[in-house]
């Protein structure tokens, strides 16, 4: 399917509001900037209180008295290579962005690509739970370099399809693997079968929101013509508003799978790097980390502490893998420093390059405000 099918077949998209241009959105604030002070306050309190105890309080809870002895002994040499690793997972988030959101003409180059993915990260971390956060600036950062909204919905459907079916794919595999004995290490139920019938389910549940047809609403609309409880087809209506606007997102995902575009492994680059720090931090503190299936699993499984609403899945994520990885038999004491190490590169580290790209991102669309505008498709 080439660009131009693509672009086609987005367009039919529902709409859910009129589209704007970036011209009648040249009042709405970056997602952030309506943070108050006394939000930003309270977001610090919970950020260090969070911190304190996971790094203080826990370790005295658990009996390991030594953990600050252990994380400064940890080798310079893996924990180097977890920098580089971490990294190595933006690369991939970048290229994964542009191959969904960048296609014929854009403002959006190289650049403001990672102007746009870096900052994104940094808000995931920080502020919203399942990577609101992200969502919002991103699809803010899009609108106004001119991409019309209902192609930004459509297109960021895809982008979250292609991340997070990687994310379901591992669930599936290597629960399955572990279960049948196809790879190295313990088979606790709830860690792999569980998550691979929950990642089975996720992923059939997607395929058959695709299989909703694009004007659902004209239907529902065509429908409830001459029906006498109009409040009823016009709720109706709006109920089949966004099944219609995923499915033509999950729709979008496939086609660019089945052009086999490049920049799709961009998903498992960035999964795969960043669970590849995990593995160097327990390398960094260890001569017998777990075998790599465990630590995908344990990995995944305690992401899953991402749905809670806590800034960056801080406490949940890692009291997560710490339990995930302790289920599968690795020691309390191991598992505690080399999570704690591991949330420290993936957590505090995007923060920093998110910091300088969220500042020039705010630069840059200041200059496209200046620009006269540019069709993007």
């Amino acid at each position: 399917m080439s660009d131009r099918a693509l672009t086609r077949q987005q367009s039919t998209a529902p709409v859910t509001e009129a589209n704007v241009s970036p011209g009648e959105d040249a009042d709405e604030e970056m997602p952030s900037a309506r943070l108050s002070r006394r939000n930003w306050l309270f977001f610090g309190l919970f950020v260090l209180a969070a911190l304190a105890f996971l790094y203080f309080v826990l370790p005295q809870l658990a009996g390991l008295d030594n953990t600050w002895d252990r994380i400064s002994q940890g080798d310079p040499y893996w924990l180097g290579g977890a920098v580089l690793l971490e990294a190595c997972a933006w690369i991939g988030y970048v290229l994964l962005f542009r191959t969904v959101f960048v296609r014929g003409e854009s403002r959006v180059d190289w650049k403001e690509s990672f102007q746009i993915t870096m900052a994104a990260l940094a808000a995931n971390r920080l502020f919203n739970a399942a990577g609101a956060g992200g969502i919002a600036l991103t699809a803010w950062a899009l609108r106004r370099s001119g991409m019309e909204r209902r192609t930004v919905a459509c297109r960021m459907v895809a982008f979250l399809c292609l991340l997070y079916v990687v994310y379901m794919l591992a669930l599936i595999v290597f629960g399955l693997g572990l279960h049948w004995e196809l790879f190295n290490g313990p088979d606790p139920f709830v860690m792999t079968m569980v998550p691979a019938i929950l990642g089975a389910v996720a992923i059939g549940v997607f395929l058959a929101i695709s299989l909703v047809p694009t004007d659902i609403e004209r239907v529902v609309e065509r429908w409830g013509r001459g029906h006498r409880r109009m409040r009823l087809v016009a709720l109706a209506r709006r109920l089949a508003t966004a099944p219609a606007s995923v499915a033509s997102g999950v729709r979008t995902a496939i086609a660019l799978v089945r052009e086999r575009r490049a920049g799709v492994l961009g998903a498992v680059l960035w999964w795969a790097f960043d669970i590849s720090v995990l593995w160097a931090c327990f390398h960094a503190f260890g001569q017998d980390p777990p075998y790599l299936a465990v630590i995908v699993m344990a990995y995944f499984v305690g992401m899953l502490g991402n749905l809670l609403p806590l800034p960056g899945g801080i406490g949940g994520v890692d009291g997560g893998m710490i339990g995930a990885f302790i289920a599968f038999g690795v020691p309390g004491d191991y598992a505690l420093v080399a999570v704690l190490s591991y949330r420290a590169f993936a957590f505090w580290l995007p923060t920093i390059p998110g910091a300088v790209a969220y500042l020039a991102l705010r630069r840059t669309v200041a200059r496209w405000r200046e620009e006269p505008g540019r069709v993007v498709l």
